[in-house]
């Protein structure tokens, strides 16, 4: 079966992790994505490690499967000239340079799209190319900081804390997948092409919902809750007899459940949690004596009563017991790629599950300018 994005031809300027997790995504789908180097490799993530595997860092490998790999020298005539012709037959060019960088190389969207009018043009920056910090370049790290999602994340006690991913990256990557997407779909209605202007900052605030809905609503800042939610109660991290694990109650209903599983039938009696509401005012009083209660078991036998009551719940893992866990493995969340040089790779599996356009594992993570002789404005423009 093809995939989705069959056709589809991307010339891919990106680097690091936003961008390059977008494309992989386009190329997982069948999109033809052509990634685009300075001489050498200049995605920096290349030497992000260790871990490397025969020279190719693990975080490369993770977000730059199915792309082929061109390097051209930006800084010369010949170079911007071969993106020009490249750009000819491409359908979507994405880049995440600093405001202002494309243009001034004579490849923004007012002069490309002079080129090829049905151009899909995405630009990728830290904070958009408007506003008084459009000048600026985007890191997650700072995103995070600036952005209120360090402030919500810790506690009290630990202060702000970053989360353990570059989110602010991987939701821009998203939101650029489908945007890009959105304008393939608009394109076959107008037969025009457009620009779409993306920021890791706005992505960010865009991703705070309801703790954003939260504050806007009440005016009231959000503290830091550790693994508490803002606005259901229980619903965070406890301690079984050999462990944490997370219960998620989202209801009444499902309140009152867990209160007839527990040796202490007060809880479930107790005026002050009968409601949700209720219970998020009193919160520190209900999880102290929910995780006295919870103390007296295994995480296995909780999930084991919890599960009979339908009351959601989960260990705490860590991502080796993640990765060896059974459902892991059969929605093949783990993929095996052979590659020439690297040996075999094992890399995370699409998430996508099509019934009729699945999702192809097709090119390994490509070597800096590996394909540097198969494509070329003079060869391959008519492919």
């Amino acid at each position: 079966m093809k995939g989705a994005l069959e056709g589809i031809r991307v010339v891919d300027l990106t680097r690091v992790l936003a961008g390059p997790y977008a494309t992989m995504i386009l190329g997982d789908l069948g999109a033809d994505v052509i990634k685009v180097e300075a001489p050498g490799g200049s995605d920096d993530t290349r030497f992000w490690g260790p871990p490397f595997q025969n020279g190719m860092s693990a975080y490369y490998a993770a977000v730059n499967r199915n792309k082929r790999s061109i390097t051209i020298n930006l800084k010369e005539e010949k170079g911007k000239e071969t993106i020009r012709q490249l750009v000819k037959t491409a359908d979507v060019f994405i880049h995440n340079f600093k405001t202002g960088t494309m243009e001034r190389l004579g490849l923004g969207y007012d002069q490309l799209s002079l080129i090829n009018p049905k151009l899909i043009y995405c630009s990728i920056t830290g904070f958009g190319e408007t506003g008084p910090y459009h000048h600026l370049a985007g890191y997650d790290y700072i995103i995070q900081a600036m952005s209120g999602w360090m402030s919500i994340n810790g506690t009290e006690q630990s202060g702000p804390l970053k989360v353990g991913v570059a989110v602010t990256d991987i939701f821009t990557g998203l939101y650029a997948a489908i945007a890009v997407q959105a304008a393939v779909i608009a394109r076959e209605k107008t037969g025009r092409g457009q620009k779409i202007d993306l920021s890791l900052f706005d992505c960010a605030i865009s991703t705070l919902v309801n703790v954003a809905s939260n504050y806007l609503m009440s005016g009231e800042v959000p503290k830091p809750l550790g693994n508490d939610h803002p606005n259901i109660v229980p619903y965070s991290t406890y301690e079984a007899s050999d462990g944490l694990f997370v219960v998620a109650v989202g209801n009444d209903r499902q309140f009152q459940a867990l209160c007839e599983l527990l040796e202490d039938q007060t809880i479930g009696a107790d005026e002050r949690f009968r409601t949700n509401a209720s219970r998020v005012a009193h919160r520190h009083e209900l999880n102290g004596r929910l995780n006295k209660e919870l103390k007296k078991k295994t995480r296995a036998e909780w999930q084991q009563l919890f599960e009979q009551k339908g009351i959601p719940c989960g260990p705490v893992y860590t991502i080796h017991e993640a990765f060896q866990h059974p459902q892991t493995l059969a929605r093949d969340m783990i993929v095996n790629m052979e590659h020439p040089y690297v040996g075999t790779l094992k890399l995370v599996g699409s998430p996508l599950k099509f019934s009729e356009t699945a999702v192809s594992y097709r090119l390994f993570p490509p070597l800096a300018g590996e394909h540097n002789d198969h494509i070329s404005p003079l060869n391959d423009m008519e492919e």
